[in-house]
Order: structure tokens, then sequence, then C-alpha cells
């Protein structure tokens, strides 16, 4: 007799459930099973398993991955200097006195003006001779850099760059012997749900290996004009920063760099750095120790559904030029307030930040091709792209009138009493809000007191009749809406007024 729990008898079962190679297919119906036919063999050889998974897929594991590249990532301790709390509020009884010195220097009860402070990050070793890469606030107020490598080796790091709009900075150790470094990958190649894999330092534990996903590329935080962040949901918490996100295939993808988290914990939503992003600042912080962008000149904003209509640009789509800086190179090419870029070079333009996103990428002295929509028809502008050398009320007067009830608009002249109390420049022309009716159609704009119209339909105005007569205009030409370019505590943006309400 058999016993059929025994070892070898319940090793023979499994042996026979796995030879009937069972898999499932989704059908309508719901889940239907199929028996592979007898003989047919294993559904994946030998050879087939040792193969390494393409880009993005499941591998088998991720040990060999992580062994492979835990060497090139670093774990880095810095030295900062911080001031306490209340160090240089000195006593009135001491002022003038003997003892201010002293409590300038000692901080007086309170303890010693400046101490000592230490941050933990992570990087990695993208050059064999040294050079290493991390986040800009894991190293931007450091006095004492110090790189950790995953042998037990440590070394000061001289910090070679840093760019506070990307959040990224390089560093330089002079390490005994060629190090092991890892190379960037085209983030551009890995899609949302491709596996990937970060490693880093949390919380100061050492090299640290956590899996996940891309769960989202394009993420704009808020934090600068090139925000383009990976969202990925591999867990990273606080020591990450600076660490990488690699794809099946070991390569760079990323920088972790943020987290959403209400407690301050990993919750699964965090954010990289991509790779495209990531090269060229690197690049240009090894060769020159700083990153210089390009320059067009312009302030910008998105183009709402409703501009669409008023600029009559096809699409809600663009970068809607509400102001050139002169003698930028904007002006010198011919752009103008009302433009809407959809296009520069090679590089499609869906958004404002797309299209500062283009220009810094771009080359400062080189021509390029500006596509743009002038009121309505498409053109073509040739600009040579600057460097960035920097970090670029009512009135009553008789003049008052009122819009037609559909709009609802009470306006006033920018006299120089409004001008004073409004902080605007002399020679700024047009109108100033005076009251917006709650039930007419510029209350939906967003329209406030205070504001100024400099601009209806394109056409420049500068006075209360100017801005009436335009919208009288354009109401005769049977739009749906027109676009005003108002002027708000300085800064010029458009906005969609409705001309079809009744």
């Amino acid at each position: 007799m058999t016993d059929t729990s025994s070892p070898t008898s319940r090793g023979r079962r499994l042996k026979n459930l796995l030879a009937a190679a069972l898999v499932t297919t989704t059908l309508a119906g719901g889940l239907a099973w199929y028996n592979a036919p007898a003989g047919t063999g294993p559904l994946i050889t030998a050879a087939e398993a040792a193969m390494p998974a393409p880009a993005g897929q499941l591998p088998g594991s991720f040990a060999d991955l992580a062994e492979r590249v835990k060497p090139s990532v670093v774990q880095i301790t810095t030295t900062q200097v911080e001031r306490a709390r209340g160090a240089q509020q000195i006593p009135p009884e001491l002022r003038g006195t003997p003892f201010e010195e002293f409590f300038r220097h000692f901080g007086g009860p309170n303890g010693p003006q400046a101490r000592r402070g230490h941050a933990l990050g992570s990087g990695f070793i993208v050059d064999p001779a040294g050079y290493i890469v991390t986040n800009n606030h894991v190293v931007g107020n450091a006095t004492e850099i110090v790189v950790n490598l995953s042998s037990g080796e440590k070394y000061p790091a001289k910090l070679v760059g840093r760019d506070e709009k990307t959040d990224l900075a390089l560093l330089k150790i002079e390490p005994k012997s060629p190090l092991q470094a890892v190379s960037f990958g085209g983030d551009e190649q890995i899609r949302v749900g491709d596996w990937v894999m970060a490693v880093g330092n949390p919380f100061g534990l050492g090299g640290t290996v956590t899996v996940g996903v891309l769960s989202a590329r394009g993420r704009d935080l808020g934090s600068g004009p090139y925000d383009d962040f990976l969202q990925i949901d591999a867990p990273i918490n606080s020591g990450n920063s600076g660490g990488p996100t690699f794809d099946t295939q070991g390569r760079v993808i990323g920088v972790n760099t943020a987290i959403v988290s209400p407690n301050g914990g990993s919750v699964g939503i965090g954010f990289a750095v991509p790779a495209a992003v990531v090269k060229p600042v690197i690049e240009q912080l090894r060769e020159h120790g700083k990153v210089e962008r390009a320059w067009l000149g312009v302030q910008m904003q998105p183009v709402t559904e409703e501009l669409r209509k008023a600029l009559e640009t096809g699409e809600a789509k663009g970068a809607l030029v509400t102001a050139v800086q002169p003698g930028s190179p904007a002006e010198k090419a011919g752009l103008r307030p009302g433009d809407v870029v959809t296009r520069l070079d090679s590089l499609p333009i869906g958004d404002p930040r797309d299209l500062a996103r283009a220009v810094a990428s771009g080359q400062a002295g080189k021509a390029a091709q500006i596509e743009i929509v002038r009121e309505g028809k498409a053109q073509s502008l040739e600009v040579r792209l600057g460097t960035n050398t920097k970090e670029q009320a009512a009135s009553s007067s008789d003049e008052r009138e009122s819009a037609e009830a559909s709009v609802g608009l009470a306006l006033a002249p920018l006299d120089p009493q409004a001008r004073a109390q409004l902080g605007i420049d002399g020679d700024v022309k047009g109108a100033i809000v005076a009251q917006v009716a709650p039930d007419g159609a510029a209350a939906d704009t967003g329209i406030r007191p205070g504001d100024v119209i400099t601009e209806v339909g394109g056409t420049k105005v500068a006075s209360p009749t100017e801005v009436l007569a335009a919208i009288r205009r354009e109401t005769a030409l049977e739009k749906e809406a027109t676009a005003l370019l108002v002027l708000r505590q300085g800064v010029p943006h458009y906005v969609a007024l409705s001309l079809g309400r009744a």
C-alpha cells in the first residue's frame, strides 16, 4: 500500500499536477481552463527561463539585478551648520555692554549661535573616475560631504555643481581604484505599468532595494517650470533622495527626489527626475559647474477651451504669450502678446511647461523655428535663442462707463491717482475694472475690480470707451468669445470673455 501522506508521495502528486500544465485565459463568461496536450513538453524551456526578461517585464527574481547595480549606489552623509533658535535675539539689558560680544559668540544662556547638523541621502556613480549624481537638496547647504561606498570605503566629496531648478547635483571623489558605474537608459522607452527597482539609503539603513511599477509620467509638482516627474510605487522614504530608479535591464531611468506622504513614510507615491532631464544637466555640471539655459523672453499661460474659441486656435493646446520682454529673442523674432506657440523646432508645445522645457533644452545662439497661431492663422517665425543670465481699485471719474448688461463690466480711466494706488507704470495704457456684475459674462471669466484691460481681441485699448467699442466690434462679428489681455498686480494674462450670452 502506498502512503499518500509521505514526502515522496506528495512530491509525485505535485509533479503530476505541474505536468498537467494548467493555464488560464479570460473569456466573456469568466475563466476557462486549458490542459496542455500530453507529450507537448514544458511550456517554458530551460533556455527560455535563463534568458533575461525584456525591458519592463517581470523577471523571475530581482536578485541578479540588485547584486549587479548595488555597488554603484552610494550613501551620502553631509554636515551642515544650523543656526540655533533665538541665537540672534540679544537681551536688551546686554546691548552696549561688554557682554554683548560674548553673547554674539556663544549665544548666551540659549547656547551657541550655530550648531552642526547631519543629514543622509543617496547617490549613484556615473563614471569610474568617481563622479556621483545626487539631489541638490541632499548636498546644497552642506559644509562637508562624505560618500560611503557599498564596500565600506569612505571618501570626502567635492561639489562639482548643482542645479536648483531640477534639484540635481554632481559630486566628485578620488577613489583608490576605478569604481563600478551605471549608465542612463532612455526613460521614454519605459511605459506606465513597467517594472522598476529603486535602490537607496532609507533612514540611513544602507543599501536597500524596493520594487514597483512606473505609475505615471509627466507629473507636475509645482516645484518649478521644468517639472516632468516620473511617478513610481516602489517604496522610497527619507534618505532615498538622490538614489536611482532602474529598469529591469539595470539602466537608470530616474533620480528619486520626492514622495507624497500624509505621515512622513512611503505610501506608494514617489517621484523621480527622468533620465532625459538628468543627462543634459549632469553633462553641463561636469563641463561648466553650472547649467546655462537658453532664453526666449516671454510670459505665457495655458490655452483654455474658452480662450481657444476667443483666439480661434483650433485646439485648446499651446502656450499663449501674455507678454514679450523688450530686447528679448522673442521680441526680435516678432512674437507678440496673443500669439499661441504650438511647436519649437521638432518639439510640439501642448502647454507653457512644454515651451519652458523646450527652450531650456535648446542651444543659446542657435536659430530655431517657432510655429504660432496668430489671429486664427498658423505662422512660422525664426528665433535665435539667447542665454538666460538670471532668473529671469475703482475710480470715481466722469468717464466711468458700463458695458452692456450681457457683459457686466463697469470701467474707469487709468488716471494718475489710479496709477499711484495700483502701482502701474505711466507707459501702461488701458481701463480699470471698477465693478463686475455677478450675473454678467465678465464674472464667469474671473475678472475682478482692480484689473486693467489693455487689449480686446488683439486690439490695444487706452480708455473705457475704447474697451467698450472693441467689445461691440467683436460682438458684431458674431464671435462666441473674445480675448482680453488683463494686467493684474503687474502680471499680464489673457481671459476669454463670452459674447454669446443674452
